[in-house]
């Protein structure tokens, strides 16, 4: 953690000299690492002159993972609980961007169905990620009702996870290759019941909040982030979008089929905490679209790929003939080596661009592993924005945000 000694002093050269011991009336402030508010385990440390903040430090390195390097110590198709916890909000996006660059590497082709069926649970993610976001972002700024009205439908999504893959939170879901399991009857059921009763319910939590007079004067022109600012910081995502840059990587850089859908990128004006919670709400409406085009033209055909030395055989298989027990074998112990090669994959996580650089050497893990967490990336903005505001005005710009602590130390 910085030393607080080493704070620059924000009044030198405004202050005459005979008023410099006004400088001392600064109040440090710990906002976290332990706040309810920061929505983590991570730190600022602010210099306030009353309620308005002057300068501050952010500081992260609190839950101690070392992500990147565990993964360089296990055979590839163990890593994906990893990804589980970059951001847990949405965790099946971190799962099949990881699938995907393993495949990038291997040279494995996903079949069509299983491009739709990993579509449909990222966007179910990225539904569940923005409805944390900003009913979170509403409870922050005083209305604690619409947070009711949609962890219920959040709810819903995690049952339609926990029926495509057995887990809720951190999913595990899919496979290098394709998925675990084809969508079951039941899945496809309580989809379709979740894409007929969720419009009603989110309409009513917009009405709530779109045009409410007391929200509106807590978030508009709050924490506003220029499109020079986000440039600069490498923002992406949500964040970058409410700026009023239109980059979505599903759009730039197309993965799983994502140019077979159409759909809309929202963009904001004036980049501030309205902004920012208006194209997340807007997100989810398009969601909402992809999910319904995959649903009602997927695919017929395999849910993963034929690639007996990457994907796990049928357990029926194991049981009964001796090449698949022997697949099996290798691949949970991690016998099986993977080609020299060095690769890059992105996908649109729920904040925005979520990469994964992969160096391998030939070896059964990765020689090295770097996460490209955008959380991590656009954090290292939060003190500049939060300059000059008030206390109350840098909670809601930090929900807003939508920091999540697991991106910021891997």
């Amino acid at each position: 953690m910085q030393n607080l000694a080493s704070f620059p002093n924000p009044f030198n050269g405004i202050i005459p000299a005979e008023k410099e011991e006004f400088v001392n009336d600064l109040t440090t402030l710990n906002l976290g690492p332990t706040h309810p508010a920061t929505h983590g385990v991570f730190q600022n440390i602010l210099q306030m002159d009353g309620e308005k903040i002057i300068s501050g430090v952010s500081t992260i390195g609190y839950i101690h993972r070392a992500f990147e390097k565990i993964a360089e110590h296990r055979p590839f198709y163990q890593i994906t609980p990893l990804t589980d916890r970059l951001n847990y909000c949405s965790s099946p996006i971190n799962n099949m961007g990881w699938h995907m660059t393993v495949e990038k590497l291997l040279g494995v082709t996903v079949p069509k169905r299983a491009e739709y069926i990993r579509v449909i649970a990222m966007e179910l993610a990225r539904i569940a990620d923005h409805l944390i976001c900003n009913s979170i972002l509403g409870v922050d700024s005083g209305a604690f009702t619409g947070f009711l009205y949609v962890f219920q439908e959040r709810e819903k999504i995690y049952d339609i996870y926990e029926e495509i893959c057995g887990s809720r939170l951190t999913t595990n879901m899919g496979r290098v290759g394709g998925m675990e399991r084809d969508l079951s009857d039941v899945a496809i059921v309580k989809l379709k019941k979740f894409l007929k009763e969720f419009p009603p319910v989110f309409k009513e939590f917009e009405a709530l909040f779109n045009r409410n007079r007391i929200f509106m004067d807590r978030v508009i022109d709050v924490g506003v982030l220029s499109k020079e600012m986000a440039m600069d910081y490498g923002f992406t995502g949500p964040n970058l979008r409410a700026a009023g840059i239109d980059y979505d990587v599903r759009v730039m850089n197309p993965y799983s089929s994502y140019e077979d859908f159409q759909f809309d990128i929202p963009i904001g004006e004036n980049g501030d905490t309205y902004d920012r919670f208006m194209v997340r709400n807007e997100e989810i409406w398009q969601s909402l679209r992809i999910i319904q085009q995959a649903l009602d033209n997927l695919p017929e055909g395999p849910y993963h790929a034929d690639a007996p030395h990457y994907y796990l055989p049928e357990k029926q298989d194991v049981y009964t003939k001796m090449e698949a027990l022997i697949y099996h074998f290798k691949i949970v112990m991690g016998e099986i080596d993977a080609p020299v090669g060095e690769v890059y994959h992105a996908v649109e996580g729920g904040n925005g661009e979520l990469g994964y650089y992969l160096i391998s050497d030939g070896g059964r893990a990765p020689a090295r592993l770097h996460f490209r967490r955008p959380c991590f990336i656009f954090y290292q903005a939060y003190t500049e924005m939060a300059k000059g505001m008030l206390l109350s005005d840098a909670i809601l710009v930090l929900s807003s945000m939508n920091v999540i602590a697991g991106e910021l130390d891997a």
